[in-house]
């Protein structure tokens, strides 16, 4: 099925895809602008895993301060040319990235980057409570493993649902993905920092500024 100008245009403005990747996208959909979108997702993400590689030594600080000045979050979000980090639409990226760590309060960037120790303890835990409810032995790994998969949302930044694309499941890392294939750059974000007025030293201690693992 051959997609309207007007078609393409919708969805680019939707997706901030190339026109023709819009076009290739709604023909591969029969027209269907939902199913185009998620087309360009998972295009976008297989853009992404192919530049993961590329260095990243440009980039910006982004920054939010919630409103009354009581929690504040510095993100440096990395890509590969000056000219890139200048545009506007890099630095609304970063802005944004760290309005959603504001929000949500990740622990780590990437699901690769929970350490050990957190990973191991929380499956203890999991997999306590599902022995509580009587489930047999050899399924318990499975239901641990199953239900990792909230705790990854909860705690890493890529992992969780982008918070001003309330009508899907974008996440973070699809996102990202997004802004790769529309610059043709890699994308990182590199470390990040939360403050919140009131949160105690301990607290603090227990929670560092979240790096990358290179």
């Amino acid at each position: 099925m051959s997609a309207s100008p007007d078609q393409v245009k919708k969805l680019r403005e939707i997706s901030g895809a190339p026109m023709m990747e819009c076009k290739k996208a709604l023909e591969e959909a029969n027209g269907d602008p939902e199913l185009a979108f998620t087309v360009l997702r998972k295009r976008g993400l297989a853009s992404a895993a192919k530049k993961a590689g590329r260095e990243t030594s440009e980039g910006i600080v982004g920054s939010y301060i919630h409103a009354g000045g009581k929690i504040g979050v510095l993100v440096e979000v990395n890509c590969e040319s000056d000219f890139v980090a200048r545009t506007e639409e890099f630095q609304e990226l970063a802005h944004d990235l760290a309005m959603q760590i504001c929000a949500t309060d990740p622990r780590f960037i990437r699901k690769e980057d929970v350490t050990p120790e957190v990973l191991q303890r929380e499956k203890e835990v999991l997999r306590s409570q599902a022995a509580a409810t009587g489930k047999p032995e050899n399924v318990l790994d499975r239901i641990v493993e199953g239900k990792l998969g909230k705790f990854y949302e909860d705690n890493c930044l890529y992992e969780q649902h982008f918070i001003k694309d309330t009508g899907s499941a974008q996440t973070v890392g699809e996102l990202i993905a997004s802004k790769i294939a529309k610059f043709g750059e890699n994308i990182q974000v590199r470390r990040f920092a939360r403050l919140k007025i009131g949160e105690t030293a301990a607290k603090a201690e227990d929670k560092p500024a979240a790096t990358a693992q290179t």
